[in-house]
């Protein structure tokens, strides 16, 4: 018996029972079907149904009543670093992993994939977020782990657990398990983002010894010694880490839970993190004393292996803060519709649709964006492609992640009291919306990052300018600004000083750019005039006289 072995039931009043998150929501749906075909229309379709139930909202909100507890010890005093969580949380997990939101672009590669992926892990970014870090870690690791395809104990052992749909909880070693999940820890006390600062020490184990451990998956087989300060999901079945080799430098290094003598490697977990949001999902600290990883890439390029996994973190930080933003959109418009104020419907007096419009819009533009940007990630190997998403990951995940916690907090203010208890969700969607900006490169790096992008090679313009060029000549407002932004990013990029601002320039021009082809012009001209012909400001309700609220907000949600 544990402290989780009840599983309380709560009857939370929600604007969700048994809807349809997929098939209520028609912007995701052109998005999906435009970027990455229909494929994938029936699971989500189904997905969406399963979590649009409100007892899958119960189970949200028990998850995140009941976080995470951290037992080192077993009852004999063996050290064990076992966390233990509701119920609710492992019914979460087998509902996304059993979706493939973990991993079915690797299991099932084909055109579209990232995008039907993408859609899935939007659609459960509508119900409860604390699941989808390890979700995203386990997806992100696999382009790294296929860097160590030469390392039998990482191929053979590990990869098909981690492609399976099955979500297997179970503190085992992995050859016992029916899925794996992995996890990652890279931020140390003194370094944050500056990674390169890194103290964790790694030493390659002589073979004799090596050998006498391991046997025949001796190979590569490297000590660990030192800590971090933020280990994502501790009961992760493994994590990619960085260490500081001996031969080489930083290096990505694969630290399984249990070694291959089904042992426990020495990761010792000194506490989970007291989170302002995230709470259903376990962050730690942790210690590692003389553990055993295995090196993942080259030694000395730690940080060319981990930026492959970022890229795809960070992917997933745009679609989770469009997920949310989604998901408080839907509150305060059905708050709106039914709260009568002043004889009438609140959704129906003129403030409050331009309030309601002005999210509508933001959420719309940042579904398009973020599927826009899994697409390119459906491409890699094409070179534009590729450079499109070098420059949109890092200047996305600024941008739409940026603009997350206000668009919260405007939403919650549409409900006024009633969305600031704790009965309402507004208030854990609000809490959880600051994660994505700083996990992952807070918004500096990720600004700095897209000058990067831009000083590495003049392909980097090229890709944007391709991509804003498919929206044809046919708007001034348009054509100014992607005349002024293009103009700008002639020559090298140096304006550090500048970069927040650049960067929210190439995602605003991007967004109007996929509004002006594939959204009806009442929205994309809503979207220009209060976006490019003026500044999009730190507030909603901002949209020009003459709007047409009513349209977008009859798009943004049907009637169910």
């Amino acid at each position: 018996m544990n402290a989780f072995d009840t599983h309380e039931v709560f009857n939370q009043a929600t604007p969700f029972e048994n809807v349809n998150l997929f098939a209520c929501d028609p912007a995701l749906i052109e998005a999906l079907l435009r970027e990455g075909g229909g494929a994938a229309l029936q699971e989500l379709d189904a997905l969406g149904e399963r979590l649009g139930r409100a007892e899958t909202y119960a189970l949200a909100r028990l998850a995140n009543i009941h976080t995470p507890e951290l037992q080192q010890f077993d009852r004999a005093g063996r050290r064990i670093d076992e966390v233990l969580f509701h119920p609710a949380w492992h019914e979460l997990m087998a509902m996304l992993v059993g979706a493939g939101a973990h991993a079915s672009p690797w299991a099932a590669p084909g055109p579209g994939a990232q995008v039907a992926r993408a859609a899935a892990y939007l659609l459960v970014g509508q119900v409860e977020n604390g699941t989808q870090c390890p979700v995203t870690m386990t997806y992100a690791s696999v382009p790294a782990l296929r860097q160590a395809l030469d390392l039998p104990q990482i191929a053979q052992r590990w990869l098909p657990k981690i492609l399976s749909r099955e979500y297997d909880p179970r503190s085992l070693p992995v050859e016992q398990k029916r899925g794996a999940l992995v996890g990652m820890g890279m931020t140390e006390k003194q370094g944050g983002s500056d990674v390169r600062s890194n103290t964790t020490r790694a030493v390659p184990v002589p073979a004799a010894e090596a050998q006498a451990l391991f046997g025949d998956e001796a190979g590569g087989a490297w000590r660990i010694v030192g800590h971090k300060w933020f280990f994502s999901a501790p009961q992760c079945d493994a994590h990619l880490i960085l260490a500081q080799a001996d031969e080489g430098g930083l290096s990505c290094f694969f630290l399984p839970r249990y070694l291959p003598d089904g042992s426990r490697n020495a990761i010792r977990v000194q506490r989970l993190k007291d989170k302002l949001g995230n709470r259903s999902n376990a962050s730690s600290e942790v210690e590692f004393t003389h553990a055993y990883g295995w090196l993942v890439g080259q030694p000395g390029r730690g940080i060319p292996t981990i930026l492959e996994m970022a890229s795809h973190t960070r992917l997933d930080c745009v679609l989770g803060s469009t997920g949310i933003m989604r998901a408080a959109l839907t509150q305060a418009l059905h708050h709106a519709r039914q709260r009568a104020v002043f004889g009438k419907p609140l959704a129906e007096q003129p403030l409050m649709q331009n309030v309601l419009a002005d999210l509508a819009l933001e959420s719309e533009a940042a579904t398009a964006f973020a599927l826009r940007l899994a697409r390119c990630f459906d491409e890699k190997d094409d070179p534009q492609q590729a450079m499109l998403a070098r420059v949109l990951t890092p200047a996305g995940k600024y941008w739409i992640c940026k603009r997350g916690p206000g668009f919260g907090f405007e939403a919650m203010e549409v409900l006024g009291g009633t969305g600031y208890v704790e009965e309402a969700p507004l208030a854990r969607l609000y809490r959880e919306l600051p994660v994505n900006s700083i996990w992952e490169g807070s918004g500096n790096v990720m600004c700095l990052d897209v000058l990067r992008a831009f000083g590495k090679s003049p392909a980097a313009r090229d890709a944007l300018a391709a991509e804003l060029a498919l929206a044809g000549d046919g708007d001034a407002t348009f054509d100014g600004c992607r005349a002024r932004l293009l103009a700008d990013l002639d020559g090298p990029q140096t304006d550090e000083f500048g970069a927040r601002q650049l960067s929210e320039r190439i995602v605003l021009a991007v967004q109007a750019a996929l509004l002006l082809r594939h959204a009806p012009p009442f929205v994309a001209q809503a979207f220009l005039q209060s976006r490019l012909a003026q500044a999009p400001g730190g507030a909603y309700g901002r949209l020009p006289a003459g709007t047409d609220c009513a349209a977008i907000l009859a798009r943004a949600l049907r009637e169910y």
